[in-house]
């Protein structure tokens, strides 16, 4: 079929229409997640949490120097990159479309109609739509290069036998080996492309000449991951795993076998061992209900919004129906017209549903099973982004299986004009566009900055700040890092002193001469310069720090924590993370502010919950003699509000003065469930310190500002009447 025309004018336009409703819903910032590290890493060359991404830092950190001169934010930038890569998909999606309805529909413009409404469909999928207003995770170039490869195998098809063809063919093949090195996830289609060669053109795979090209372009792909070693040699300041290689040959061996030997920490970075999934025959979850959760994300793609409008239970139903029905329309379209595009696009069609489903092999969904109590037998948030390109490629074969109903339909009352009267059936594309918009949207959401603000703003200059986990952290290292905000405190997430590379690059990155110091532009009236600490929040040598293990202790443990000794018992089980937290607290106490980002975690576990007194969202290990007198100007709220201790003057000035609540304080939609902790805090911040207040006499008129702000955030924290369960 080397006469048929691709409409590649009519597809960049289209692609452009798309980006332009991308930016249009973009977010204006950072987000929750992961979006922060990938911001982040991205801009500065930095390496993110295994396998380290390095095709993605090098994109992105070239797409970010590309846009500087249009003086847009960094995070704008990277965010673009996501808008840009799903418009990419986008495009070649359309092609593929266009491709497969040119033995259905004759007229051209009817054609490039249809083809369109499966690019929309598949480009305003809830998944993929917030994906692409946002650039949390790095599956928007994956999509990209799943698109790709798949026109380019359909052009392979076209030409084989011809040099165009097998160009084509070692063209996706690269871009899948190089995709690699962004996420799995590119190599998807490997399996419908292998099957597409072996029955449409099996006679390519003799040919040495082909094989001599191929050998080569997978071998140079792959090299893309010695970027790993060479830039964690630089240490930058985010190097996550710090995939460093002693040797070259250790480096080789490691990106050639995929972490499976050579380099330790680089094999160990590529091989996601710190991650420690079991094997597939030891199912997280029954089957059925990771299916169950397929589906439930499935249910959200085409109108997630629908419940805004009326009763949420089983309102998405009739759309999710329809959907999968021309989804499957669009599998029977390519039956009927070339069996051998039906066996690539079923394929993958399959590889990224049933395949990934049980590849992934999931615990619980988030919000799935809520009778299941449990919280460490579900994932920690939902998981439907690790589905995106199943989402897009769905909405192109519903798209083709709606462009070939209207065919079929047009075609009963004859050509021409019955196209024209039958038209208003693809008004169908519009549904995702419309119910979706409001819960992909992330324009004007400052939510994820402003909280990062506020509690680093809760930090005194040189402060020690331990978090829990990434989404509490990723954000804190983006407003550090990116918009300069209070690099002098130390941040330390508490689950990468699992590691051994974590704990070795706090203590030097807190070494003297290392210490970043306090800028007077964010003293807010409350703080002051000072001399950065003359020494490290850690002393241990690197044989120290690789030698502590988790145990019980073997006796009582009395340790000296800023003139307080603080007593653990014989027996008491302290895992290694809580050792070297422990020993940075009773380093560091003396000379640096300690805080925690909740009272709870660590600081319980450590037994320090009577010495902290709340700073706003963070609480300040602050040690004294329990038996006297608390200092001036601390409150303690009643046991109805959690007894905790309160500097009154300091949280009233944070709260009034300091503090953004933008997308925080009246937002109708908070489409992230799993971090509805976040507005949370703001709630139980703004109760408590009412509560406080009122212990302290304070006027009445502060006493009930503070509790509307925090019937206002419980509003919010509850999504107000817009929020609805999304099981």
């Amino acid at each position: 079929m080397t006469e048929y025309r691709p409409p590649y004018r009519e597809g960049a336009l289209l692609g452009l229409v798309i980006f332009g409703l991308y930016i249009v819903t973009l977010s204006p910032t950072t987000a929750w997640w992961d979006a922060s590290e990938y911001i982040t890493t991205g801009h500065l060359l930095g390496i993110p949490h295994p396998p380290g991404n390095p095709l993605f830092v090098a994109l992105a950190r070239v797409w970010s120097l590309l846009l500087a001169p249009l003086g847009l934010p960094v995070a704008v930038r990277i965010n673009l990159l996501a808008a840009a890569t799903s418009s990419v998909a986008t495009f070649f999606f359309f092609l593929i479309g266009h491709r497969v309805l040119s033995r259905v529909i004759e007229e051209r413009w009817m054609l490039t109609i249809g083809a369109a409404c499966g690019a929309v469909m598949g480009a305003t999928a809830y998944t993929v739509w917030n994906q692409s207003t946002a650039n949390e995770k790095v599956y928007t170039v994956s999509v990209a290069v799943i698109a790709a490869v798949s026109w380019l195998a359909l052009r392979w098809y076209d030409q084989r036998g011809e040099p165009a063809g097998v160009r084509a063919l070692l063209v996706a093949l690269y871009l899948m080996v190089l995709g690699a090195s962004n996420h799995l996830m590119s190599i998807l289609p490997a399996p419908a492309l292998g099957l597409f060669v072996l029955l449409a053109g099996p006679a390519v795979l003799l040919s040495s000449r082909f094989w001599a090209r191929a050998i080569p372009l997978v071998i140079i792909g792959i090299s893309f991951n010695f970027f790993l070693p060479i830039r964690a040699a630089q240490d930058p300041i985010i190097n996550e795993g710090d995939p460093v290689c002693e040797s070259v040959a250790g480096a080789v061996v490691a990106v050639y076998t995929n972490g499976k030997a050579g380099c330790p920490a680089l094999a160990s970075n590529l091989s996601r061992a710190q991650y420690a999934k079991p094997p597939l025959s030891d199912r997280q979850a029954p089957l059925r209900y990771q299916f169950l959760h397929y589906f439930q994300y499935f249910d959200w793609q085409w109108a997630r919004g629908a419940e805004l409008s009326v009763a949420p239970m089983g309102a998405r139903l009739p759309a999710t129906m329809l959907f999968m029905a021309m989804g499957f329309m669009g599998l029977l379209v390519l039956w009927r017209t070339d069996r051998m595009i039906f066996a690539y696009l079923a394929t993958l069609t399959a590889t990224l549903t049933v395949g990934l489903v049980i590849y992934l092999n999931f615990k619980l969904g988030f919000s799935l099973a809520p009778d299941v109590v449990d919280r460490a037998a579900h994932e920690v948030r939902e998981r439907d982004y690790f589905f995106v390109a199943s989402f897009m490629v769905w909405g192109n074969l519903a798209g083709i299986g709606l462009a070939g109903f209207w065919a079929a339909l047009s075609n009963q009352w004859g050509e021409g004009a019955a196209y024209r009267k039958w038209m208003p059936i693809l008004l169908v594309t519009f549904i995702p566009l419309a119910y979706n918009w409001a819960w992909a949207s992330r324009a004007g959401d400052y939510a994820t900055i402003d909280w990062a603000y506020d509690l680093l703003m809760s930090v005194e200059p040189y402060g020690v700040l331990f978090t829990n986990g990434d989404n509490d952290t990723f954000p804190l290292w983006y407003a550090q890092e990116i918009e300069g905000v209070r690099k002098d405190v130390t941040v330390i997430v508490l689950q990468y002193l699992y590691t051994d590379w974590y704990p070795r690059q706090i203590r030097d990155r807190t070494a003297p001469g290392r210490q970043r110091p306090f800028e007077e532009r964010f003293a807010a009236g409350i703080y002051s310069a000072e001399a950065p600490p003359d020494q490290s929040v850690s002393l241990a040598t690197d044989e120290v720090l690789n030698a502590v293990m988790a145990g019980r202790l073997p006796e009582n443990l009395s340790l000296m924590i800023d003139g307080i000794v603080v007593t653990y018992p014989s027996g008491a089980y302290m895992d290694r993370a809580v050792r070297i937290a422990l020993s940075m607290i009773q380093n560091s106490a003396a000379l640096r502010p300690i805080y925690f980002a909740s009272s709870a975690g660590l600081m319980q576990s450590l037994g320090l919950e009577p010495w902290g007194v709340r700073h706003g969202l963070a609480t300040k290990l602050a040690m004294r003699d329990l038996e006297a007198d608390p200092p001036d100007g601390w409150v303690q709220g009643t046991p109805g509000a959690g007894a905790e201790w309160f500097d009154l003057e300091r949280n009233m000035t944070l709260v009034r003065d300091v503090y953004r609540y933008r997308g925080i304080k009246d937002r109708e939609i908070w489409q992230d469930r799993s971090t509805l902790s976040i507005p949370m805090q703001f709630q139980f911040l703004f109760a408590q310190l009412a509560d406080a207040a009122a212990v302290g006499l304070r006027p009445i008129d502060e006493i009930s500002q503070l509790a509307e702000d925090a019937a206002s955030t419980r509003i919010t924290a509850l999504g107000g009447r817009r929020y609805v369960e999304t099981r």
